[in-house]
């Protein structure tokens, strides 16, 4: 009974070591469940800028594996492109993708990141202090003051903008006076110094108004979003460089409590796939507007360089607009003596150490270059 009795027990707890051996070998699955957050974009569908939106909210789909879903929804689809601040503070979208001078009229501040000269800061420069030099606390210390409940990542330096497109070519100062002209941010206290009667429409209602006479000229951003919203159909005259914006960013927005529920992984995604779009939206750039502006010049829009005394007379404004506007508010003061500070150290940097660009490009295709 006893032989029996043992052989049995050992027979029962091979069989259950079997068991948990199988066990073990079955990888666990994990079954949390997908947190899917509704975003919204400042732009249209078609424009390239809702596509770098889309780029962003892949990065971090891709990266989480299942476990965040970001969806980007056009401009207009829940509320239109100047009311995505409150939205996404109230929790109406639980996130939003534009730039942060829209929010100009909630704090003058914020267009600090987007418009006028930054004292001579290119648009990575600016995006430098923002991570580095104290911008970034200085937009959560504005969006506190406003009672705005999100969280902000800023992100993709543009290249610079335009001028605009004209009805007819700037050739002087005074050729911006007296004109409807579509901007935004401080750059609608910049031109409205100089003269222009400003109408800071969104990007989706610009070419219509041009077509109807409404505005004389505007601005939106790039080749490749100028030409998909249909500018070259109603003005073919487009003036390059300015100061206006010159150094704008990109603006992810968060509703404060559904990033702040997010574990610390999921947080560290979306970090990464900031910066990751950023470095990404950089290069499409190059690629997509330089390809769109050959494409634009096919079309026959002629393009002009924008006089240097209308440069200087930009300065000029700016000067006078960021002095009237440090006096009304401490915060817009607050962050001109940062970007300035920082600006006056990394400026210094930056044009001593950078090579003219120009000069190799001429060597190799301006006039008198050897063709091969």
């Amino acid at each position: 009974m006893t032989e029996k009795k043992t052989a049995t027990s050992r027979r029962s707890m091979l069989k259950g070591a079997a068991v948990a051996t199988g066990a073990m070998a079955v990888p666990m699955v994990a079954t949390a469940q997908t947190t899917t957050l509704r975003f919204q974009s400042t732009w249209p569908a078609k424009d390239i800028f809702h596509e770098y939106a889309n780029d962003f909210a892949k990065k971090v789909n891709d990266m989480a594996g299942g476990r965040l879903k970001i969806e980007v929804l056009p401009s207009g689809a829940v509320v239109p492109a100047f009311q995505i601040l409150e939205a996404v503070s109230k929790g109406t979208l639980d996130g939003g993708h534009g730039v942060i001078a829209y929010h100009y009229g909630k704090n003058s501040a914020l267009a600090l990141w987007g418009s006028g000269p930054a004292f001579g800061m290119d648009p990575n420069m600016v995006l430098a202090w923002h991570n580095y030099g104290g911008g970034k606390e200085l937009v959560a210390e504005i969006y506190k003051a406003l009672n705005m409940d999100v969280v902000s990542f800023l992100y993709g330096p543009m290249p610079t903008q335009p001028l605009g497109w004209f009805k007819k070519p700037v050739a002087k100062v005074e050729d911006m006076k007296g004109l409807k002209f579509r901007t935004v941010g401080l750059a609608v206290d910049v031109f409205t110094e100089m003269g222009t009667a400003v109408n800071p429409l969104p990007g989706g209602e610009i070419v219509p108004a041009l077509d109807r006479g409404l505005i004389d000229a505007a601005e939106f951003n790039n080749a490749s979003s100028d030409r998909v919203l249909g500018f070259p159909d109603v003005v073919k005259n487009c003036m390059l460089q300015s100061f206006h914006q010159s150094g704008e960013q990109f603006e992810i927005l968060f509703n404060g409590p559904k990033y702040n529920a997010l574990n610390p992984e999921l947080k560290a995604i979306v970090d990464y796939a900031v910066q990751a779009a950023s470095a990404d939206m950089s290069w499409k750039a190059i690629q997509r507007n330089s390809q769109d502006y050959i494409e634009l010049k096919k079309a026959g829009v002629k393009f002009y360089k924008t006089p240097d005394a209308v440069l200087r007379a930009q300065l000029a404004a700016w000067d006078k607009t960021i002095a009237k506007k440090a006096g009304e508010n401490p915060l817009f003061k607050k962050v001109l003596d940062s970007q300035k500070a920082f600006a006056e150290r990394a400026g210094q940097w930056q044009n001593d150490y950078t090579v003219d660009f120009k000069m190799a490009y001429n060597h190799y295709f301006g006039r008198g270059a050897k063709k091969s």
